[in-house]
């Protein structure tokens, strides 16, 4: 910090709009294309490591109608669409001048001015997610117009010294790339963990025929859906000796457990509900379906739920949390949904599953393994996903300290 108060000891600091240092970009004429294209759709950048993952091809005669922006390398892309969700990343060699979506605004810095990298750090700070918060309409899809994107201000260095300004640039970027390059090789870490649980898992609960014993899900576990207290205003209350509510909104990403909820029903509510047991499962019907998740405490489940208990004798709850975790059950689920008129995972769905059952000692062992391997790749409190969290707080602890410069008007007071 002491080399950074001397690098920017006594400089100038001018605020501009993001329009001001960024080119115009232009859109495809897709009559006059000759070749195919790679198009970066609003789900091709992920959130998390701000990179692009997954492309589709696209030519003339099949392109999307929101499949218009050229993009160069170099050219900083930030979803318009949801924007505080902040997805943006920085167009590499491997997708220069192919297509994005009209979903993205595209920044092309002017480079005698701007680093490209300089615009992308200060696109991820906490003022621009401010800044789109404030300025974003529409409620269930809201959005930021492109004009609006470029009419946030940043600070420019050195206005008047364009050589100095990308110098103290350049050597801020340099410092908050640190940061950013160890959180993506964790991430990079943490994705090849994931691939080798789910070979593990996969593997694991593979049977040989005859092997074990296999049973409809139904046939060996109670199986319902959650239901809601009526009327609402009637039932939940703050009292402490009032039963938790347990709603789609109580899990935690990465947690298998429930261990809490903010909201209480009385018990007379409960009643006209489903009051499950500490140790059993729940799963969502609907958004995300068949994620399994086990209660770390008693409580009444909302209806967007199902529950599964009484398995104890048969299934031990770590070996079926594992088992419902797989992709193979997963894929079950999905192809039920899709193969007849229902939308949601219901109750007379999850009672088809086949489960192998082979001895409470094996299952046992099984789920040892697998929570080994679980909480690598998906415990927030430990592993690669803490330190994932801890990286990114220290980037963005010094992203702002070194993108804190003093605007005008606090200049002036």
């Amino acid at each position: 910090m002491s080399f950074m108060e001397k690098l920017l000891d006594g400089i100038e600091v001018e605020w501009k709009p993001i329009s001001e240092v960024t080119l115009r970009t232009s859109n495809i004429r897709w009559r006059d294309a000759i070749r195919s294209y790679q198009y970066i759709d609003l789900t091709s950048v992920s959130i998390e490591t701000k990179q692009i993952t997954d492309t589709s091809v696209i030519a003339p005669n099949n392109a999307p109608s929101r499949a218009q922006k050229l993009v160069k390398k170099d050219d900083v892309i930030f979803a318009t669409t949801r924007p505080t969700q902040m997805r943006y990343c920085l167009i590499g060699d491997e997708y220069n001048g192919e297509v994005a979506s009209t979903g993205y605004c595209v920044l092309r810095v002017k480079k005698e001015e701007v680093l490209p990298k300089w615009i992308l750090h200060l696109i991820s700070s906490g003022e621009f997610k401010n800044y789109l918060e404030e300025n974003q309409s529409g409620s269930a899809y809201p959005a930021i117009s492109d004009a609006k994107v470029k009419e946030f201000q940043i600070p420019i260095p050195c206005p008047e010294n364009p050589k100095k300004s990308l110098e103290i640039q350049a050597e801020i970027v340099r410092i908050l790339d640190t940061f950013t390059e160890l959180t993506a090789e964790l991430t990079a870490e943490l994705s090849m963990r994931k691939k080798q649980y789910n070979y593990y898992r996969d593997k694991l609960l593979t049977f040989e025929e005859g092997e074990v014993e296999w049973r409809a899900l139904g046939d060996v576990t109670k199986i319902q859906r959650g239901a809601s207290p009526r009327p609402i205003s009637k039932y939940i209350t703050e009292e402490q000796d009032g039963v938790p509510w347990i709603k789609i909104g109580d899990t935690i990403p990465g947690s298998k457990y429930v261990n809490g909820t903010a909201q209480r029903v009385t018990l007379e509510g409960a009643k006209k509900s489903r009051i499950l047991n500490k140790g059993d499962f729940i799963m969502s019907n609907s958004m995300s379906f068949g994620r399994p998740y086990i209660l770390g405490i008693k409580g009444a489940i909302h209806d967007g739920w199902a529950s599964i208990s009484d398995f104890g004798q048969k299934l031990n709850s770590d070996y079926l949390y594992h088992y419902l975790s797989s992709n193979k059950v997963q894929n079950y689920w999905t192809s039920k949904i899709n193969s007849g008129s229902v939308s949601n995972l219901n109750a007379d769905i999850i009672k088809t599953l086949p489960i192998p059952i082979p001895t409470l000692s094996r299952q046992k062992r099984i789920a040892s393994i697998l929570d080994k391997f679980d909480a690598l790749t998906n415990s927030i409190t430990e592993g690669l996903p803490r330190e994932i969290e801890l990286r990114q707080k220290q980037y963005e602890y010094y992203r702002d300290l070194l993108l804190s410069f003093q605007k005008p008007d606090e200049q002036a007071a």
